[in-house]
């Protein structure tokens, strides 16, 4: 098992959109894995690539864990966790929910996004085989979180522009450091800090 630093906040790698992936290797298999070790120690339910400095288009996706307010149908199937290689939104429904997002490359800085309720997103698993899914809820918005960043977007960008203008004190103080997330991370200048539970004493 390895943990890998989250990429904060304007960092060049968050903003490139990310490169399709061609092939499965060994190495690539324990990205995989490392990335989901990575995004589970730092509580998130969903980590695309770049946030771990790799511009390849992978995310990887686990709302097994989360509190769902926006889903209240204990009836609903629970998706288990997913690795999406080269995920594509194929179809949005019209129906939109306004709810609240967090991200681990923006610490401690949440705000509600209006996104469809409802994707059709076709990927590629782990062995390279294509499949297309249809998810609503709270798996439909984290893989929209998801995506957006494959394509160097951020969830705020997908505010109003006056939320926006709004956020911007919140970022200057992740660029400047002044948040310190119980995470290994690298600023927006490649530098890293990692995090220890003793840290916290």
């Amino acid at each position: 098992m390895s943990i890998l630093p989250v990429y904060l906040y304007n960092h060049p790698v968050l903003k490139k959109k990310t490169e399709p992936i061609t092939e499965m290797t060994g190495e690539l298999r324990t990205f995989i894995q490392d990335m989901f070790d990575t995004m589970y120690a730092a509580d998130g339910i969903g980590l695309a690539a770049n946030q771990v400095g790799s511009s390849i288009s992978l995310t990887v996706i686990d709302v097994s864990r989360a509190d769902d307010d926006e889903d209240e149908d204990d009836d609903e199937p629970v998706i288990e966790p997913l690795a999406l290689i080269n995920p594509i939104i194929e179809y949005f429904s019209d129906e939109e929910i306004d709810f609240e997002e967090g991200c681990l490359s923006l610490p401690h800085f949440r705000e509600k996004v209006m996104r469809p309720d409802a994707v059709q997103i076709r990927y590629m698993d782990i062995d390279m085989k294509e499949h297309t899914i249809e998810v609503d809820g709270l798996f439909a918005r984290v893989a929209q979180h998801e995506i957006d960043h494959l394509n160097g977007i951020y969830f705020f960008e997908r505010l109003t522009s006056l939320r926006r203008t709004l956020s911007q004190k919140k970022l200057k103080r992740i660029i400047r450091g002044d948040i310190a997330p119980k995470y290994s991370v690298v600023d927006a200048s490649g530098k890293r800090f990692d995090y220890s539970p003793d840290d916290d004493e």
